[in-house]
């Protein structure tokens, strides 16, 4: 099998721990391994060759270092725009068919933003779908439902085929409350994944009849790519003509209608969840004599929040003392620059506050305090009029790009660590306490040479401090 990791979220309602910059596949919400780490994790034991991530441009380098972490080799393919699942499947199936040391590879087709408590039990229902799925099925994995939810699809299931395996009926919608508990009684209704297992041939090949213009789009997407370090970029303007839809729409359901309906679900007990918001991760969480799940972030410990007669509360605490009174099923997440306060029954409505951020052009709704770059990060940690500091954190051999600025000038002081820095035509070192100044209009750039991380600090004054006010001459990650 080819493992096809979907790494494309922004999971808006765990806001304001998941921003768009940072979106919930890339935190630790379950362990101290991130939501993608765990699902490529999961994966071992399984019979899989090189695994395909497919993710957008702006979090390329976050899906590389996280799969650096754990020394994973990938194919990493870069959608220059989000059309939802069966586009992005089809190019995975493109892209497997052509590399792939087998005919007619099967995908198994995995979100990054869910978590599963039980891996082996995850693995062992793969293993009860392959069989089936190498002659001919489409697979999927349904979740054994234990409460009357309308935040998941369904997916209806029909007569026995063996091996714990179903033939499905339908898939469907999500349902209302009172249709949801009907769904529970009946008994013959589990909760759609979103897992999927297919022949990559097949797939291409039921694109073609039900849906050939996103068939046609990929193609043209995927025969101009371009390889640059670990991703391979496909055609934009192609993949921008094709059409949006999600392959429960596009393929799974005119599948179910057919007289030879070759769809398969394997029945999936092993704690799944999509964490599809904060009363979510409240479930899976582990709780104290009250009802309480706590998560301490950086530096804190659980001492560090304190509850006093209150129960069944979330409090995720990021940088300060936390402390809750007499309160009940509240979610409290506390970031360096936002504070969420909300009734734990209207999580999924956190998305209404993200588009409020977002319509008054607030920069919380996007990324955090703390920014994450390929070559290390920085932490916005004071701004004013025509000034702004930040802290500056760059990993061992890496090099920030030879640049200039049209509108700013900086300070540099190292922390610790040792800095070469180059300044127009000249290259210097400095270490501890050393500082330079790179007037408006410098090229410039920063590099580590050292073997230990590089902490400075920032400082930047100038009639505009945006972000993009940045020419690139050179640079090691391919950044225009």
């Amino acid at each position: 099998m080819i493992p096809v990791l979907m790494a494309g979220g922004s999971g808006t309602r765990l806001w304001p721990l998941s921003r768009a910059a940072y979106p919930k596949q890339f935190l630790a919400l379950n362990s101290h391994l991130s939501l993608l780490q765990e699902t490529a994790q999961r994966l071992s034991g399984l019979p899989v060759e090189k695994p395909i991530v497919i993710c957008n441009e702006e979090h390329r380098f976050l899906v590389a270092e996280q799969l650096r972490q754990q020394q994973l080799d990938v194919d990493i393919l870069l959608e220059p725009v989000g059309r939802n699942t069966a586009p992005a499947i089809a190019l995975a199936a493109l892209h497997a068919i052509q590399h792939s040391c087998e005919s007619s590879p099967v995908l198994l087709v995995l979100a990054t933003d869910h978590t599963i408590l039980d891996d082996a039990a995850f693995r062992q229902a793969v293993c009860r779908l392959l069989p089936q799925v190498e002659e001919g099925c489409f697979g999927v994995l349904g979740v054994t439902p234990t409460e009357p939810t309308s935040a998941y699809g369904y997916i209806h299931t029909g007569d026995e085929l063996g091996h714990d395996l179903r033939q499905v009926r339908a898939f469907v919608e999500k349902p209302d409350a009172a249709t949801a508990q009907e769904y529970l009684d009946q008994g013959d209704y589990l909760w759609n994944s979103g897992i999927f297992m297919l022949r990559a041939d097949q797939y291409l090949e039921e694109l073609r009849k039900y849906q050939p213009e996103i068939l046609s789009a990929c193609q043209k997407a995927m025969e101009s790519v371009t390889v640059d370090q670990d991703f391979t970029r496909i055609d934009a303007q192609a993949f921008m003509d094709c059409p949006e839809n999600s392959i429960d729409y596009a393929l799974m359901e005119p599948l179910c209608a057919q007289a030879n309906n070759k769809v398969v679900v394997a029945e999936l007990d092993a704690g799944w969840s999509d964490v599809g918001s904060w009363s979510a991760l409240w479930e899976i969480k582990d709780k104290d004599e009250h009802g309480n799940v706590v998560m301490v972030r950086d530096d804190l410990t659980t001492e560090d929040v304190v509850l006093q007669d209150s129960q069944n509360n979330l409090v995720c605490a990021h940088s300060k003392l936390v402390t809750l009174l007499g309160v009940e099923n509240l979610v409290v997440v506390d970031t360096d620059d936002a504070l969420l306060i909300a009734n734990k029954s209207d999580a999924q409505e956190i998305k209404q506050i993200v588009s409020i951020l977002k319509g008054k052009g607030r920069h919380e709704y996007q990324s955090h305090r703390v920014v994450y770059r390929p070559w290390g990060k920085y932490d916005s940690i004071d701004a004013g009029h025509r000034y702004q500091v930040k802290r500056i954190t760059v990993k061992p051999g890496a090099r920030l790009s030879l640049q200039m600025h049209h509108h700013r000038a900086e300070h540099w002081i190292v922390v610790s660590g040792t800095a070469k820095v180059t300044i127009g035509d000249k290259t210097f070192l400095m270490t501890e306490d050393q500082s330079t100044y790179i007037p408006v209009g410098e090229i410039h750039s920063l590099e580590n040479p050292g073997a230990i991380p590089l902490e400075m600090i920032e400082v930047q004054s100038g009639a505009y401090l945006g972000e993009d006010d940045i020419v690139r001459f050179e640079d090691l990650y391919g950044r225009s």
